[in-house]
C-alpha cells in the first residue's frame, strides 16, 4: 500500500529564490536540520542523482535518489532508488507556487511504501518532522534575502603531510583518544552504533581556559574522508558542518589534508553573545579564528602522528 503526505508553507520571499535553495543540495547540511550531508554524484541535463545521509527518528539513514529538476515550472520531483530500511520505496516532489512578487507557497509531496506493515506509523513521524523541520528551515532561509549571505561563513585549512592517507584517517578517525593527543580537547565520549557513523560528545578548552561542549555527528569513509554536523551549536550559530578531506600529491610525495566548516551565524544572538557592539562581521572573524585554530592544531598533530608512527 501507497501512503502519501502534504505538508505546505508561506514564504515571504520570491518563487526563484526559494527554487534555487532546494535546488543547490550543496546548501542542504547547513540549512536543512535533519540533513547531515548530500552531494550530486551523477549530472545529466536536468537529471540529477544524490547520495544523502540525513537523521529520521534520532536515527542517521543513508539512501540515493535520483531528481528531476524543472526550473521553468519551479518543481523538483524525487524518487529513491535504494531506500533504508524500514522504507521499501519513497519519492516525492517541491511544488514552488509564486503567489505574488515576495510570496511563495511551498507544497512538499511524499508518497512512500513500508518493508513490513507495522513500520508504517514510524515512517510516517519522520516524514512529517522532518518536512515540518525542512519547510520552516527554508523559510528562515529564504526570507533572509540578500543578508543570507553574509550569515554563511566557509573557509577551509590545509596540511601538507609526508605519509600515506591511512594513517592521517586513523587519526581523525580515532577520535576517542584525541584527549590524549590534542590539547585543547578536555573530554570525547564516542559511540558508534553504525560502522562509519558516529556520535561524539566533545569539550573543548578555549585559550582563557573555559570548556564548550559540542555534540556531532559524522559519517565516515575510509581513507575517502569524514563528514559531520554538529547537533547542538553554541548560541551565536544556527549551524556548523564540515568535513576532512585527502588529496594526494603528485610524485607519491604524500597528501595535503584538508579541514573545511560551513557556518550560519544567528543574526538575533549576536548581541547577546558579542555584546551590544557586536557585529555579524565580527562574529564571523572571531568563529573563522577559533575553529580555524582547533583544525589546524588537529591536521599538525595528525601529521606528526603519521610521519613520526
Amino acid at each position: 500500500m501507497t501512503h502519501t503526505t502534504t505538508h505546505t508553507v508561506m514564504i515571504g520571499a520570491p518563487a526563484k529564490v526559494v527554487y534555487d535553495l532546494v535546488a543547490d543540495v550543496t546548501t542542504w547540511p547547513y540549512i536543512f536540520g535533519p540533513t547531515v550531508h548530500a552531494e550530486v554524484f551523477e549530472r545529466d541535463g536536468s537529471t540529477e542523482r544524490l547520495r544523502l545521509h540525513a537523521f529520521a527518528n534520532g536515527d542517521v539513514r543513508t539512501w540515493t535518489s535520483r531528481r528531476e529538476l524543472d526550473p521553468a515550472n519551479l518543481h523538483i520531483s524525487f524518487e529513491q532508488e535504494r531506500s533504508a530500511a524500514p522504507v521499501k520505496t519513497m519519492g516525492g516532489e517541491w511544488r514552488i507556487v509564486p503567489i505574488a512578487d515576495s510570496a511563495t507557497r511551498v507544497d512538499l509531496l511524499h508518497h512512500f511504501t513500508a518493508a513490513q506493515p507495522e513500520a508504517v506509523d514510524l515512517i510516517l513521524n519522520a516524514v512529517n518532522n522532518n518536512s515540518d523541520a525542512e519547510l520552516a528551515a527554508l523559510k528562515r532561509a529564504a526570507e533572509y534575502g540578500d543578508d543570507y549571505d553574509k550569515l554563511v561563513l566557509s573557509f577551509s585549512d590545509s596540511v601538507t603531510i609526508q605519509a600515506g592517507r591511512e594513517d592521517v584517517y586513523e587519526f581523525l578517525y580515532r577520535s576517542d583518544l584525541w584527549p590524549q593527543r590534542l590539547p585543547h580537547v578536555a573530554r570525547l565520549d564516542l559511540t558508534e552504533a553504525v560502522t562509519g557513523v558516529q556520535s561524539m560528545e566533545m569539550d573543548t578548552r578555549s585559550p582563557d581556559g573555559s570548556i564548550h561542549t559540542t555534540h556531532s555527528v559524522r559519517v565516515c569513509t575510509p581513507y575517502e574522508g569524514i563528514v559531520y554536523k554538529q547537533t547542538h551549536t553554541p548560541p551565536i550559530m544556527a549551524a556548523h558542518v564540515g568535513r576532512w578531506t585527502f588529496r594526494d600529491l603528485a610524485d607519491g610525495a604524500g597528501i595535503e589534508a584538508t579541514s573545511h566548516h560551513t557556518v550560519v551565524i544567528r543574526p538575533e544572538a549576536v548581541p547577546e553573545v558579542l555584546g551590544a557592539d557586536g557585529t555579524v562581521e565580527r562574529a564571523r572573524e572571531l568563529i573563522r579564528t577559533a575553529l580555524g585554530t582547533n583544525s589546524l592544531t588537529t591536521l599538525r598533530h595528525a601529521k606528526e602522528f603519521a610521519e613520526n608512527g
